[in-house]
């Protein structure tokens, strides 16, 4: 089976460490819980989609690293998931429209708490034509920033040059902890 460029565009630009901790939203069949599992020897991914019908196909596709240890697989939409906080290096999605069409305030408030300070979040879509790519860069960007995040577009064309890809890639922030120190007056 072909690999959708997007998804390992998404991944190179993700950039897993073999040790990284990380979670895919909207997982759907498995081919990026794959491709990740290649690149992690130490590290686990953590994958979610709302259909149990792709998860299941998920679980089929990955089964060694799911027995391993190394995949895991949860039906769950992205606003009812629940992880502890810094759960994950880094967190992305491909194709997920909730990050532009609407508000997806509730849903980054909880990627920003599962992630590590410093920890990565990787937006990616294949729009229909550049256009689109542009308002969802536009839209995406201002939304992970209101959030705390650092944020940079990359763009890119498929290897047929048919199709536009755009990735918000953002960093959450890392918070300086103020530390009050008694002092003898």
């Amino acid at each position: 089976m072909s690999v959708p460029e997007r998804l390992t565009w998404t991944v190179d630009i993700l950039d897993p460490d073999p040790g990284d901790r990380v979670l895919e939203i909207g997982c759907g069949r498995g081919v990026a819980v794959a491709l990740l599992c290649g690149r992690l020897t130490t590290g686990t991914v953590t994958a979610i989609d709302r259909s149990r019908t792709a998860v299941e196909a998920a679980r089929q596709r990955n089964g060694e690293c799911v027995a391993a240890g190394r995949a895991v697989l949860r039906v769950a939409a992205l606003g009812e998931a629940d992880f502890p906080d810094r759960s994950f290096d880094k967190v992305f999605a491909v194709n997920v429209n909730h990050f532009w069409v609407r508000s997806p305030e509730k849903e980054l408030t909880a990627v920003r708490r599962w992630l590590t300070p410093g920890g990565i979040l990787c937006l990616s879509w294949e729009p229909p034509d550049t256009r689109r790519a542009g308002e969802i860069a536009e839209a995406v960007t201002a939304a992970v920033t209101s959030q705390g995040f650092e944020a940079e577009v990359r763009t890119a064309t498929t290897a047929e040059g048919k199709r536009g890809l755009v990735c918000v890639r953002a960093q959450a922030a890392c918070r300086l902890l103020k530390r009050t120190e008694a002092t003898d007056s």
